[in-house]
């Protein structure tokens, strides 16, 4: 196999490996957002999210909002930027982009 086509299957291996592990740990972080009910004087913190159609809400202790803030935060960052960037890169390591470089002559036809 050439050097091009072993590259580019090492980085679709490479890839596949990172967006798996970032699923993971995207599954694992809380979705939804935070927010605050007051009573008197006193301010209640309760986790949102869709559950099916369904809107479900979580109380949060006050000693953990700063942990939950952080964490769906985390879980933002990896869906607006890790997720979709690795997928892309991904799309261009499949057949097509393969098929591309053979139809160029970059990569000899007999190796492909």
């Amino acid at each position: 196999m050439n050097m091009i086509l072993t590259t580019i299957v090492q980085e679709k291996e490479r890839i596949e490996y990172m967006l798996t592990k970032y699923r993971e740990e995207y599954d694992r972080l809380p979705k939804g957002s935070i927010s605050e009910k007051k009573a008197g004087d006193k301010t209640y913190y309760y986790l949102k999210y869709r559950d099916g159609k369904k809107v479900a809400s979580q109380y949060i202790s006050k000693s953990r909002i700063d942990e939950i803030r952080a964490q769906i935060e985390k879980r933002k960052h990896i869906e607006a930027l890790k997720i979709k960037k690795l997928y892309n890169q991904l799309v261009l390591t499949s057949p097509n982009a393969l098929s591309y470089l053979k139809y160029v002559g970059t990569v000899p036809k007999e190796e492909f």
